[in-house]
């Protein structure tokens, strides 16, 4: 079994966009972008390394301070290339990872854990959704060891993710099966989790989506005044939920996310079912 804590994440990002007509890892969302929103909820949902695969020479939008960046060797040869990259640059450090890659806007921790639980079958070297009408190569579980595979795939010329299927052992997971885990049924129901954008009327309809529902609350000097209480907002980022109940996110004030995450970036990615509590930091919260 893979513990979500020894997990790692892979972001792949050097696609060349052509259908979007510019870099999708850069596209602005809720602040700051895609590629950061993907990386920075992979850094909260697993306890391992957060890897981005880039092309070689790719200029990159800011990222969070922990995530790594791994460059592919050769440019052009799709996501077997970045998906080798990536495993073989986590082989000792963590037994699988969950990969996707930087497209899903409405990408949740709770699809992540479970696609990562399906390493509970020892016998499993990919954990593959099958949802939504479609095989998701790019929001799967891989084990890292599969790396040296994927090398002699693209040395023989195989470079789509259906041919690694063949010649290891997958555990599928379809719609009703990711359903069954009652996390994710109320916080995804409709596996939103696998929705990418990849032409631009499917980026203006993923930001014309309202925010997701967090609660908030305030506890000890910033509960003062009648401010008491959980309250329910739209934020997709810890610095919307701030500001929907009227604090500034500064060195005085630091936020617990779900009872246990210690933060005040203002980037970090909110999803719904979120909790955050603001405390005083002067207060030794």
């Amino acid at each position: 079994m893979v513990d979500l804590a020894d997990a790692a994440g892979v972001v792949l990002v050097g696609g060349r966009s052509s259908r979007m007509g510019r870099p999708k890892g850069a596209l602005e969302w809720r602040g700051s972008t895609l590629l950061h929103r993907t990386a920075a909820l992979l850094h909260r949902t697993v306890g391992g390394p957060v890897l981005v695969v880039a092309a070689p020479g790719q200029e990159l939008p800011a990222l969070p301070a922990a995530v790594e960046v791994v460059a592919d060797p050769v440019e052009g040869l799709g996501p077997m290339r970045g998906l080798a990259t990536g495993l073989a640059a986590l082989d000792g450090r963590a037994p699988a990872a969950f990969v996707c890659s930087t497209d899903l806007p409405f990408l949740h921790p709770a699809l992540v854990r479970r696609v990562l639980r399906g390493f509970a079958d020892p016998d499993a070297d990919v954990v593959l959704p099958v949802a939504r009408g479609y095989r998701q190569p790019l929001a799967a579980g891989y084990r890292t060891a599969l790396a040296p595979l994927i090398e002699k795939l693209l040395a023989e010329g195989d470079l789509r993710p259906g041919m690694l299927f063949r010649h290891c052992r997958v555990t599928q997971l379809d719609d009703d099966t990711l359903l069954a885990d009652p996390d994710l049924a109320r916080l995804d129901p409709a596996l939103d989790s696998l929705v990418n954008v990849n032409e631009p009327d499917d980026y203006a309809a993923a930001l014309a989506r309202p925010e997701p529902e967090v609660v908030v609350e305030r506890f000890g000097a910033l509960a003062s005044g009648g401010q008491r209480g959980p309250r329910t907002v739209r934020a997709a980022s810890l610095g919307a939920a701030a500001a929907a109940v009227g604090i500034a996110l500064d060195r005085h004030v630091v936020a617990a996310v779900n009872g246990d995450q210690m933060t005040r970036d203002p980037h970090l990615p909110l999803v719904a079912g979120d909790t955050v509590a603001f405390l005083s930091a002067d207060a030794g919260g």
